[in-house]
């Protein structure tokens, strides 16, 4: 699943930064060069009725008519176009040093972290995945720490070699388990069973990944706070280092405005929507209140850190990547529907398969283009809640100076008042106390 600051959970814990954490990097304010860059790889066997991310399923993931050879030409195309354009504006990266001499603090910072997202980019050839890594490191730059990140379902046809990930670059397996219930991933449409994430786990630990991490959803149709229970148990008996915990969210992106020419996502299918209907009416708020409160106290016993709302690390494996969308640090980002933001503006690919290929690879003899897509850049107003939102999420919180700026400052004192923010472990810093997490989405949405 693409990497993407949700709205949140029903509830949410006491979030503290943990100690070695890497030091808070404020928002950014100012146009700058990524730090990060995403490739959206748009291709799964089959389509789960609750997704929302741009992919293209069956025939065109697999077989004859597979349209992935020509996606991954029409990828390392727009990589380099991209590079090309951060070349012409801030030169090209220069090494990496620590601390950063005159020399190297005057070039383009190579990346920090590289992920690669979809769909299902472990259906990618090693050879194609280990391209576009190469083809990274040569025109970004990649620090010698980078976090390298691959999305993989577990199945077996579908996870990857482990071994030829690990020796094309990619340093942390982030598996979409979902569940591990057999009857919720039916529920769900998976098509894995539970072993097949030990599996998974197994393999990536053999290839020598530096990171694993698990994706879990909770409150999905026919789960219970036992089954959430035991998965979480499961998960934790794996050892794991990361976990992303989501409730399960059944959106509209064509009542959103989503969708069309140049909209970052694809219309949902008929057989969806009928199931996402079904299984709205099978959620409940007060059972997914009580199965994340489930999770902050057992994580927290298992020796995971809450450094996000969504999020559980141990210390060390926090995910680098996300952490500098939540930082509204700079990313460049590649591939139908990926979204990416230089400080300033944020830029998104249009999420059709076919206007990126003719595009990036035209059949008329054109030179190749940037594919189609669309900019924005938020106003003041927008960039300041923009920015307390996202700290929000946080554990480490925002500092208390950026709360007392107009237009939010009335915002943030109700919330004060309402016992929904308190000082931080810095006292320099605010963060959301646990009933302003169980409140953080009606604080946001006057923040908004």
């Amino acid at each position: 699943m693409t990497p993407d600051p949700d709205p949140g959970p029903v509830a949410t814990p006491d979030l503290e930064p943990a100690p070695d954490l890497e030091p808070v990097t404020e928002p950014a304010t100012a146009e700058a060069p990524p730090v990060a860059l995403y490739a959206h790889v748009p291709f799964c066997v089959s389509l789960c009725p609750y997704c929302d991310f741009v992919v293209e399923v069956g025939a065109a993931a697999r077989g004859p008519r597979s349209r992935v050879p020509a996606f991954v030409d029409a990828l390392l195309v727009e990589l380099r176009l991209r590079a090309d354009a951060l070349d012409a504006r801030w030169g090209p990266p220069g090494p990496w040093a620590e601390p950063p001499s005159a020399a190297a603090s005057a070039a383009r910072p190579p990346l920090e972290s590289l992920y690669l997202g979809g769909g299902t980019p472990s259906l990618l050839p090693a050879s194609a995945i280990a391209a576009i890594i190469g083809l990274v490191r040569e025109r970004f730059g990649l620090a010698p720490d980078a976090e390298v990140t691959i999305e993989v379902n577990p199945g077996p046809d579908e996870r990857g070699d482990a071994g030829a990930l690990r020796a094309a670059g990619v340093t942390r397996l982030s598996i979409g388990a979902q569940s591990l219930d057999a009857g919720e991933l039916r529920s769900l449409g998976r098509r894995h069973a539970p072993h097949d994430v030990a599996a998974t786990v197994v393999a990536a630990r053999a290839a020598g990944m530096r990171s694993v991490s698990l994706d879990l959803l909770y409150d999905v149709p026919g789960g219970t706070e036992a089954t959430w229970a035991r998965t979480l148990d499961s998960a934790i008996g794996l050892e794991v280092d990361h976990l992303s915990l989501y409730a399960l969210t059944l959106d509209d992106p064509e009542a959103e405005g989503l969708v069309g020419l140049l909209g970052d996502h694809l219309p949902t299918t008929t057989g969806a929507r009928r199931w996402r209907e079904a299984a709205r009416r099978r959620q409940d708020d007060d059972r997914a209140a009580a199965m994340y409160e489930h999770a902050v106290e057992r994580l927290a016993t298992a020796g995971f850190r809450g450094y996000e709302i969504s999020n559980w690390a141990r210390p060390g494996h926090e995910s680098r990547h996300n952490l500098a969308y939540w930082r509204r640090r700079p990313h460049e980002a590649v591939g139908p529907g990926a979204h990416a933001f230089d400080g300033v503006r944020r830029r998104w690919n249009a999420a059709r398969l076919d206007g990126y290929l003719a595009r990036l690879l035209p059949i008329d003899g054109a030179e190749p283009a940037f594919p189609p897509g669309d900019a924005d850049t938020a106003d003041a107003a927008a960039v300041a809640a923009e920015r307390v939102i996202l700290g929000l999420r946080l554990g480490e919180g925002i500092p208390a100076a950026e709360a007392d700026r107009p237009p939010l400052a009335a915002h943030v004192a109700w919330a004060t008042a309402a016992g929904l923010l308190e000082p931080a472990d810095d006292p320099r810093r605010i963060r959301l106390t646990t009933r302003g997490r169980l409140l953080s989405n009606e604080l946001f949405a006057r923040l908004v």
